[in-house]
């Protein structure tokens, strides 16, 4: 991403619209979410109604639709303002809390592990540095290991939800266990490195985690609505997360941490972000140097998937196609897309399980088919 390619029209930039042409995108627009969202309804039998918010912008309105109740109980509708939790979708956030760090000549890319945090971890390798705990390529033990576990609720049956408030309550999870591999030499998507990310954020700055992000990422965003809230004291327009099984739907509560943290449990709004995409993109947030650093492969998944820092970056014949953020906790599924050569951005928060992925793939591929792209 270079300021080169924004003057044209890259990503994050708004297309100049008069309001009849307008007026027929956002009718187009929210057909396109409708039928996405009816054919992901029609694909299972006994498929859970979709719940949630669909967004397709590009740097303004473009069009918008709520499905779904927020609180099932009270029968509260999903709206447009809704906030939802967003779980990893919120790594994002402590990658640009650690740049804007390294920024301020606190820290580097190359700050090592034990010189971040100021702690001793015997058991893993001390050449462990801030860029491979972004780029998922530390090699420290994750505490959820998505290669080996499936259940995520299975991590708090004998460690009480109530009780994970803080950052370095994760710690006793994975701190006493081996290195999975040698720093640097693959990706594998790891929570705990972002959980020692958030250590080092809090050493660095002297702040709570949850405090540095919301004083040095949503304010300047202008992310009102935006917060890691506790899960037993939410604002207005939040919605619950609900698990759907055989025996009905329950809430979420006991399935996830009181209190999100660096590797994910923030709530946003599909409003917020889009301006989260607007202050990062602009670079209120970060200088263009440190953004496009970020935004930049930095470890390959395979030849068409790639991440940064706290972003995935989707490739297309080796050129960037798509930047993306996704999260998915039991009852929380969420998809934020930025399109590479139109800017369009497509945001699906959902408070059911999975639901997100189906929906936004759909609108996607509607969206590309018409503008001549190809969706992966």
């Amino acid at each position: 991403m270079n300021s080169s390619k924004e003057k044209d029209g890259g990503i994050g930039m708004t297309p100049r619209t008069d309001a009849a042409s307008r007026s027929s995108s956002l009718a187009a627009a929210a057909e396109t979410i409708k039928r996405s969202v009816a054919a992901y309804e029609a694909g299972d039998e006994g498929q859970v109604p979709f719940s949630g918010v669909a967004r397709i912008g590009n740097g303004a309105e473009i069009g918008e639709a709520a499905y779904g109740f927020a609180n099932r109980s009270e029968r509260s509708e999903n709206k447009a303002d809704t906030r939802f939790g967003i779980a990893s979708g919120c790594k994002m956030f402590t990658a640009v809390a650690i740049c804007r760090l390294v920024e301020q000549g606190k820290l580097s890319f190359d700050t090592t592990l034990s010189e971040g945090t100021g702690r001793a971890f015997p058991r893993f390798d001390p050449a462990i540095t801030v860029h491979h705990l972004l780029t998922h390529s530390s090699g420290v033990p994750d505490y959820f290991d998505e290669e080996v576990m499936d259940d995520f609720e299975e991590l708090w049956r004998e460690r009480p939800v109530y009780g994970m408030t803080e950052v370095e309550h994760f710690l006793p999870l994975f701190a006493d266990q081996p290195m999975k591999f040698k720093p640097g030499e693959r990706f594998a998507y790891n929570n705990s490195g972002y959980i020692l990310l958030g250590l080092i954020v809090e050493r660095v700055s002297g702040m709570r985690f949850r405090d540095y992000v919301e004083q040095e990422v949503f304010e300047p965003a202008g992310m009102q609505d935006s917060g890691y809230f506790r899960a037993d004291r939410l604002p207005e327009r939040t919605a619950l997360g609900y698990i759907d099984d055989e025996d009905g739907w329950r809430t979420n509560l006991f399935s996830l941490p009181a209190v999100g943290g660096p590797d994910g449990g923030a709530y946003t709004t599909a409003y917020d972000l889009d301006k989260f995409w607007d202050a990062l993109l602009s670079h209120r947030l970060l200088s263009a140097e440190t953004t496009e650093k970020m935004l930049t492969p930095q470890i390959y998944e395979d030849e068409r998937s790639a991440y940064g820092y706290g972003v995935w970056i989707r490739l297309n014949e080796g050129k960037i196609d798509c930047l993306h953020l996704m999260g998915f906790d039991p009852g929380v599924s969420m998809v934020s897309r930025v399109y590479a050569e139109s800017g369009t951005r497509l945001h699906v928060l959902a408070n059911i399980d999975g639901a997100a992925w189906n929906v936004a793939s759909g609108i996607e591929s509607e969206i590309l088919r018409k503008t001549g792209g190809e969706s992966r």
